[in-house]
């Protein structure tokens, strides 16, 4: 079975007892009434014997989430024909990877950020070592951490922080100097969730 194979097997698998993360806001007293802006990420699932996810880190300069690890992705346009198509042309302008190098698997379970986005994780596998190049305005690191890593859920440390006068919690993960948290890190613990698949 190759690994495209596996992904869509696990991903297309009833899993009725899983808990899923839904969002940043777990307090539904405090879920943001406003409607949500569709977004949409890739998670690039590297084709090796021992699969990767590639992963960019924001660059310090932008106004949202700066320096944050995240997966490749944005807002999807109008001119988008849906999450898949979006998924595909915010990678391709972030980190250079041609949309036809993409074998996509399918969305994952979306999830809503406290900032108002309701983001929906786009699989797909590529090809290993593919020359990516980051769009410098945006992206200050492209790496990637297997993916064996990334499910075992011994690395999803939960936290909690103070934040707008309430306790906040949220995920996190660790690769070496690399901190992935917030909604990155709750996407990666649901598919974590979803899969229940040792890599």
């Amino acid at each position: 079975m190759t690994l495209a194979e596996r992904l869509r097997h696990a991903l297309d698998a009833p899993a009725p007892e899983v808990v899923l993360l839904a969002g940043d806001e777990r307090d539904a007293a405090f879920a943001d009434p406003r409607p949500a802006v569709d977004a949409a990420v890739l998670v690039p699932v590297t084709d090796r014997p021992e699969p990767g996810v590639i992963l960019t880190r924001r660059t310090e300069t932008l106004k949202r989430h700066a320096g944050q690890v995240a997966f490749p992705g944005g807002r999807v346009d109008p001119g988008d024909a849906d999450v898949v198509a979006a998924a595909l042309r915010e990678a391709e302008e972030e980190i250079g990877l041609p949309p036809g190098r993409v074998t996509v698997i399918g969305p994952a379970d979306r999830y809503r950020t406290v900032t108002g986005f309701q983001v929906t994780p786009v699989v797909g596998v590529i090809p290993p070592d593919l020359p990516l190049e980051k769009r410098e305005a945006e992206v200050a690191d492209v790496f990637e951490v297997p993916l064996a890593f990334l499910l075992d859920t011994a690395n999803h440390v939960e936290a909690a922080v103070e934040w707008q006068g309430r306790e906040r919690h949220y995920y996190e993960i660790m690769w070496g100097d690399f901190r992935i948290w917030g909604a990155t890190a709750a996407m990666i613990v649901n598919l974590s969730r979803r899969l229940r698949w040792t890599a």
